[in-house]
């Protein structure tokens, strides 16, 4: 059975990434560079501050403020009482990152975030795919403030996640349709390897929710014209990248995000059928509500799981 979507708007397009603080309320950023704080109900909705880029992921700091990564600015920490903001990095080896995208936060005060393209910027991501670049990054900054690339080469860095127990961190490679899974704890630590590989479509970003499983957004469904154009000589990519949108691959209309555990195996695959919603980029369970953010759409949504009750 399709779940029911309840979808409520936000005061800006684009709503991409969704983060709940303890008390439920939920976050997001639009494409004007706003940050948003929505009532639980969604009775309510707050300004609590404004960027001056493009926010994409979000994610709870430690200390109160809310992290986020703004395509266009880096990585920044947002008061979200006060509306100060702080800007944490911007530069890796030196250079300015063209599209940070979304991050996790360990234990130790490292913040775990991918810059998707080395080529690219959001405003060309459809460009990425399509010329399958293979120039994004999943990067460290540690405590002290330095930054360092620990795994290089991905086909377009998206989403972040830690497990549970902080063994792994985990990116979501979106034109390679898998997960990248790196370990920092165990016999494995320094390896990497896949959590899940061959998803069903295109992985934006991904999360650790409160039930301990890595949640993963299907942005949009398996596309075998993109696929070929992924395989074909750059020459062919670059061409079909600058061609008119109307002939390029588009997002297909579709609402799915699926849930993995430890060992790659599928707890959950939700399918919402019928809501007009799409394009979902963001992912967050939280006591058995998952909440929804969307790269298009002026609005979050949630769905609560079957035999849950979101507190």
């Amino acid at each position: 059975m399709s779940p029911l979507l309840t979808v409520v708007p936000v005061p800006g397009h684009g709503a991409e990434d969704v983060v709940v603080d303890d008390e439920g309320w939920v976050y997001t950023g639009t494409d004007d560079g706003a940050v948003h704080r929505v009532r639980p109900d969604g009775r309510r909705i707050d300004r609590v501050g404004h960027t001056g880029g493009r926010p994409l992921g979000l994610e709870l700091l430690p200390d109160g403020r809310l992290l986020v990564c703004d395509a266009r600015r880096g990585l920044l920490a947002l008061d979200p009482g006060s509306g100060d903001l702080e800007e944490l990095t911007a530069l890796v080896d030196g250079r300015p990152m063209l599209f940070c995208n979304n991050a996790a936060v360990h234990s130790s005060g490292d913040i775990w975030f991918s810059d998707s393209s080395l080529v690219h910027s959001i405003d060309r991501w459809k460009a990425d795919l399509i010329e399958n670049t293979a120039s994004g990054r999943l990067l460290r900054r540690g405590a002290d403030g330095e930054v360092r690339v620990v795994v290089g080469g991905l086909r377009f860095a998206n989403g972040v996640a830690l497990a549970a127990d902080e063994s792994y961190v985990a990116v979501a490679e979106t034109a390679g349709r898998t997960v990248v899974r790196h370990w920092l704890a165990g016999p494995d630590a320094g390896r990497t390897d896949h959590l899940v590989t061959d998803l069903p479509g295109y992985p934006d970003n991904i999360a650790r929710g409160s039930d301990g499983l890595v949640w993963v957004t299907i942005a949009s469904p398996l596309d075998p014209v993109l696929e070929r154009l992924m395989r074909a000589p750059m020459p062919v990519r670059r061409l079909a990248s600058r061609l008119p949108q109307a002939l390029q691959p588009s997002v297909k209309r579709t609402v799915r995000v699926m849930a993995f555990d430890d060992d790659g195996r599928t707890v959950h695959d939700c399918v919402v059928e019928g809501s007009g919603y799409h394009l979902v980029t963001g992912v967050r369970e939280h006591a058995g509500r998952v909440w929804l953010g969307s790269l298009d759409e002026p609005a979050i949504a949630f769905f609560d799981l079957p035999g849950r009750t979101s507190g």
